[in-house]
């Protein structure tokens, strides 16, 4: 399965995006309202990803230099070398990639632009749905349908 496939069944409403300056603070209550795991940095509304900063991300910070952090910009607190994909890329690459280094969400670019975002959750859902079908397929055979 690619990655397309799963671009196909995320909602329309893109992927959240917020500028360089943001503070954590602020960042933290985007995260709230709209029930997510992190925001991509960027300070071209979104078209290019300067980095990438998670609820994970806040809590070690928070863990190592206190509340002062929320204060701080998201700039400063985003992870830098972000993992991106590609339309084209295979679920299973991807999944390892994010098991290895220990992180959940990928942009999608295209031409070097983001147009998705993809979280560990969408790929595990895309992985049951296919084992599934592939489970119905061969019960099918066997039973001769």
């Amino acid at each position: 399965m690619l990655v397309q496939a799963i671009l196909k069944t995320k909602a329309t409403e893109g992927v959240v995006s917020v500028p360089s300056s943001t503070t954590i603070s602020d960042v933290a209550k985007i995260l709230a309202e709209k029930r997510i795991g992190t925001v991509v940095i960027s300070d071209d509304d979104g078209a290019t990803a300067l980095g990438i900063l998670s609820e994970r991300d806040i809590v070690r910070e928070l863990a190592v230099s206190g509340s002062g952090c929320l204060f701080g910009t998201a700039g400063t607190y985003m992870t830098k070398n972000v993992v991106t994909c590609g339309r084209n890329d295979k679920v299973q690459d991807i999944l390892q990639k994010m098991t290895e280094g220990r992180f959940r969400h990928v942009p999608v670019l295209e031409e070097g632009k983001m147009i998705g975002l993809i979280s560990i959750g969408d790929l595990v859902k895309a992985q049951l749905a296919e084992l599934a079908m592939e489970k119905d397929a061969l019960q099918g055979m066997i039973m001769g349908h």
